[in-house]
């Protein structure tokens, strides 16, 4: 099934923040990868926003980061789980 312009946006914007918390991190690809038990392709993919992941795997890049989920959700992530 192919993704609404609405849904690319809103992969691209949390792949962009995953990239942005890794960066700031110091965090390659491959090591981010290898803390989330993931291949680092998918950790290009992830940020790119060419593919959905499950909320489990959200839940391991962030406690891969040790960031905040508003980090990588983005200011309506973080609206939405007040």
């Amino acid at each position: 099934m192919a993704k609404s312009k609405a849904q690319n946006r809103k992969l691209q914007e949390f792949g962009g923040n995953v990239r942005r918390a890794r960066m700031v991190r110091e965090f390659t690809q491959e090591k981010l990868a290898e803390k989330c038990a993931l291949n680092p392709r998918t950790i290009q993919k992830i940020e790119r926003g060419d593919i959905n992941i499950l909320l489990t795997t959200v839940a391991r890049i962030q406690a891969a980061l040790g960031c905040s989920w508003g980090e990588i959700l983005g200011p309506e992530g973080k609206r939405r789980a007040r």
